[in-house]
């Protein structure tokens, strides 16, 4: 009899944590047929701008920041971590929304919130700035 309540318990436990998985970058699930690419980067990265610009110095991308995609009422839709090459993929539903970046450390302030509107089953790209405080 304890084994066969080990059982049910494991597989409910497996329903459970499948109805909770998924990665930090998910939308709302099924209603989520839209998808952001967000690309955050970072500069100047040097304290000289020249022309024609210095590829070493073009801006950087930023590893591990957060972004929360809130809807036109302000509730979070969405949220993705950058990547190394700073970028994250966030599937939310069509509409209005907003990008709000979250303050990343040893950066100066935080990017601003980027408003876009994205259809169903499209595709946006939405860049968002960091500044270093290179002056």
């Amino acid at each position: 009899m304890n084994r066969a309540r080990v059982v049910v318990v494991g597989v409910l436990l497996v329903f459970a944590l499948a109805g909770c998985g998924g990665d930090d970058d998910a939308g709302d699930g099924a209603d989520a047929t839209a998808t952001l690419e967000i690309v955050a980067v970072a500069g100047p990265v040097c304290p000289v701008v020249t022309d024609p610009p210095d590829p070493d110095c073009a801006d950087r991308p930023v590893e591990g920041a957060t972004v929360v995609v809130t809807d036109g009422s302000g509730a979070e839709v969405g949220r993705g971590t950058t990547d190394a090459d700073g970028s994250t993929v966030v599937r939310v539903t069509p509409g209005d929304l907003v990008v709000v970046p979250q303050p990343v450390e040893g950066l100066l302030g935080t990017a601003p919130p980027v408003t876009v509107s994205v259809a169903d089953g499209q595709t946006l790209e939405v860049p968002i700035a960091y500044d270093t405080g290179i002056r």
